[in-house]
């Protein structure tokens, strides 16, 4: 479910305008019902204190009336009422009804309730049970009693409540007036802004390791005296960088592939000529003594890891600069095959398994360099764990994908090397990688051959068990 709250800023900022707007609105349609809930008592209080209590005085004082006693209702309201009370007890009630009186039935809460009202000339509010709300005011008689004369408050009260619902609907309406207009003006204010996030999410999307990136043109509104001129100011200054950075590494990678591939191509010859030298000297047919016996094989050996790393230095160049490899239908099954028989051959001591289906898997590549990645990373398990050691090749095919996988029970890859496996010269065991021929090239060259080809490789480990998962496109 999605949060109540508005999430984006322009949400946000439409509701808080909406709020404060709802909030002033509020505070002025209090104000203005309590003002006039005051001023409607105050001008009840002033009838009252003008009345003196007149209503109140003319009620019956004695237990039998006569005609010099009765009530006095001139000039007074109907549902004007009248009490008089002796010792703070209540003996007379009426209330006046068209103009002439009636004994008002009053229950014990009713009666405790005008005994409370002090005679200060002040007006109070209470309910009485059977005429509701009123305003009544006290005055001292002449008789040792006390007088109240009280006015409905039926009527302020529908005054202030009709006030209440023609200021709730204008405030409704212009709550919704003024969401709406907010809404808009807040869009139109933020459209600089979300230019600007728009041109940050493209170049975040850009693949900025992949080499030369065209970057996107600068942004327009760039005001500084506003803040958001001002973002966009320093995103166009922060892209400039981004830009001159990349065309500097971009510059850099092209120095060393040139390097790379014109060192390794130059020294192809005389590394050639170097091995073929000693090959003809060792096939001398007179005596040669030991020491340099032993040092021709050992110029013949160090030429031929020379020659494979000045081959694997112009191949992984070939690849960064993007030299197209061959598109033909490669039996991939054939291809581990050959590899595992390989394999098997220079690695007597280790368990070589296969787990392949039962139809070949056909796919589109370049036979020879797919060939050499599967060999990199059966000798990289080779290499690297004990004799003894099972290596599994899982090959699985799905509608879209092959995916190869080389997995063995060794000791498995230290976690200070995994983020840089696939990085050119990078050892685990320098002194074995050197005794056995490795150039620290095998796994980046399997990285370029699958990239090359449009697929990822990924590795995980832990001892025991490590796995390197190469994923084709089929």
């Amino acid at each position: 479910m999605r949060r109540l709250p508005p999430r984006t800023l322009r949400g946000q900022l439409t509701a808080g305008l909406v709020v404060l707007l709802a909030l002033a609105c509020l505070a002025v349609g209090v104000t203005t019902a309590l003002a006039l809930r005051g001023f409607l008592r105050g001008r009840l209080d002033e009838q009252l204190s003008a009345s003196g209590g007149r209503f109140a005085a003319s009620l019956e004082h004695e237990a039998t009336p006569d005609a010099d006693n009765r009530p006095d209702t001139r000039g007074q309201a109907d549902a004007t009422f009248g009490a008089r009370l002796l010792d703070g007890h209540v003996t007379q009630a009426g209330i006046v009804d068209n103009a002439t009186d009636r004994s008002l039935p009053l229950t014990a809460k009713d009666r405790r309730a005008l005994a409370a009202v002090a005679p200060d000339g002040h007006g109070h509010s209470l309910r009485l049970s059977a005429v509701g709300a009123y305003r009544v005011m006290a005055f001292r008689g002449d008789d040792q009693d006390v007088l109240i004369t009280g006015l409905p408050l039926h009527p302020v009260e529908e005054t202030v409540h009709r006030l209440e619902a023609v200021e709730a609907a204008l405030f409704g309406g212009a709550l919704l007036v003024t969401g709406v207009a907010a809404a808009l003006w807040v869009r139109v204010r933020l459209r600089p802004l979300q230019r600007v996030t728009a041109r940050a999410a493209e170049v975040a999307g850009l693949p900025l390791a992949s080499g030369d990136i065209a970057m996107p043109a600068p942004l327009a509104d760039t005001d500084p005296d506003t803040e958001v001129g001002q973002v966009a100011s320093a995103l166009n200054h922060m892209l400039g960088h981004v830009e001159d950075a990349l065309v500097r590494r971009q510059a850099g990678e092209q120095r060393l592939r040139n390097f790379a591939a014109d060192a390794s191509h130059e020294l192809r010859t005389p590394v050639a000529n170097i091995r073929g030298h000693a090959e003809l000297a060792l096939r001398h047919h007179g005596p040669l003594p030991h020491e340099v016996r032993h040092a021709l094989e050992r110029i013949d050996g160090e030429s031929l890891r020379m020659t494979r790393l000045v081959d694997d230095l112009l191949l992984l160049a070939r690849l960064d600069a993007g030299r197209p490899l061959e598109q033909e239908q490669v039996d991939l099954t054939l291809l581990i095959l050959t590899a595992v028989d390989d394999a098997r051959a220079t690695g007597a001591g280790h368990r070589w398994l296969l787990d392949l289906p039962e139809d070949p898997v056909v796919l589109t590549g370049d036979a020879h360099r797919l060939q050499q990645a599967i060999g990199n990373l059966l000798a990289n398990a080779r290499t690297h764990t004990p004799p003894g050691t099972s290596v599994t090749l899982t090959l699985t095919a799905g509608p879209q994908e092959v995916s190869l996988t080389v997995a063995d029970d060794g000791p498995g890859i230290p976690e200070a090397l995994l983020g840089e496996v696939f990085g050119r010269f990078v050892r685990a065991d320098h002194a074995r990688s050197r005794t056995t021929g490795s150039t620290g090239l095998g796994l980046a060259i399997v990285h370029a051959v699958t990239t090359a080809h449009g697929g990822t490789i990924t590795v995980t480990s832990r001892p025991g068990h490590t796995a390197f998962r190469m994923t084709l496109p089929s």
